[in-house]
């Protein structure tokens, strides 16, 4: 049966394309952007996190610990508890030693070990989705299907795509643009919309911050302004990055080569709310972290880019 690893659906969503939207995050992701947000999209496995903030403590639950058949939990740390202002005794993830049974999630009452990513069927996800059916046809909404990567997962894709357009669902797909052509173009038929970054034109630098080059993202941007696709392009203003100028110049002089396919232009400011998200994996992995670049950088770039004869909005 063809199922799909997905790690959140959220509903009531109005910024990722038109109307009120869910949007569906399918898990695995080619890219590392240093900056993500969404660390736990990257692996395609499902992974265990810890949030410390919902942990009640050794003393109080500890079950964690006694579920675990591997040894990989232990008490290790403390932090003060809000409500009676005691220290409680926390637990520590031995990464080394976790296989991912997650029986410590199971036995986590407190859900502050979870499991991200779980598997849906075609019908499944469908359910979930047609339940939103009067947001979408009151505000001109759908459904987004975002990442991690979707169409790293393109079979699964395609056929929810397929189900939406024969339900009269809105389609968005948010893509890094970084997937082979063949896993594309099935999608052009069934997809209203794709949401497409585009993060750095210069190849060398976009490999060196998202661990891949750009020339296969800019080739799809490319072949589906060919294709009759619309797009939202999207480009992640990033400090020390892409917030320069010259960086937005060179966006700027290849989204207008997209042509009319491109409806917007929307700038996200970098932000360092998905941090927290690294410590709940327990990855070692450095995380990039800088101030978000200011309202008059933003509306510099803004204004640079509606120069050029493009269409721009801020989120």
């Amino acid at each position: 049966m063809l199922t799909g690893r997905i790690f959140d659906i959220q509903g009531f969503s109005v910024h990722d394309g038109p109307g009120i939207r869910t949007t569906v995050f399918f898990k695995g992701c080619p890219l590392r952007c240093a900056w993500c947000h969404s660390p736990e999209s990257q692996e395609f496995p499902a992974e265990l996190n810890w949030m410390e903030i919902k942990c009640a403590g050794v003393e109080r639950c500890g079950k964690c610990i006694a579920a675990c058949p591997q040894g990989a939990i232990s008490p290790a740390g403390t932090r003060r508890d809000t409500l009676t202002d005691e220290d409680i005794t926390l637990v520590r993830v031995d990464r080394k030693k976790c296989v991912g049974c997650f029986k410590c999630a199971a036995a986590c009452v407190h859900k502050a070990l979870y499991v991200c990513g779980k598997e849906y069927t075609v019908d499944e996800l469908m359910e979930r989705i047609v339940k939103d059916r009067p947001f979408y046809e009151q505000s001109g909404g759908g459904v987004t299907f975002s990442g991690g990567e979707c169409l790293w997962q393109p079979e699964f894709l395609l056929e929810v795509l397929k189900r939406c357009r024969a339900e009269g669902v809105h389609t968005a797909v948010d893509t890094t643009g970084y997937v082979n052509r063949r896993f594309l173009e099935p999608t052009v038929p069934y997809t209203d919309l794709y949401l497409y970054d585009i993060k750095q034109m210069d190849s060398e630098l976009h490999k060196r911050l998202t661990g891949v080059p750009n020339e296969l993202i800019l080739e799809n941007a490319r072949y589906l302004a060919s294709a009759g696709a619309k797009f939202q392009i999207r480009i992640p203003v990033i400090p020390l990055f892409n917030d320069d100028e010259a960086s937005f110049e060179a966006a700027g002089k290849f989204i207008l080569e997209l042509g009319d396919a491109v409806e917007v232009v929307q700038l996200l400011p970098y932000h360092n709310l998905g941090v927290v998200k690294w410590a709940r994996l327990g990855r070692d992995t450095p995380v990039f972290e800088a101030e978000a670049p200011s309202d008059e950088l933003m509306q510099a770039r803004k204004a640079q880019l509606i120069a050029m004869g493009l269409n721009v909005v801020i989120h």
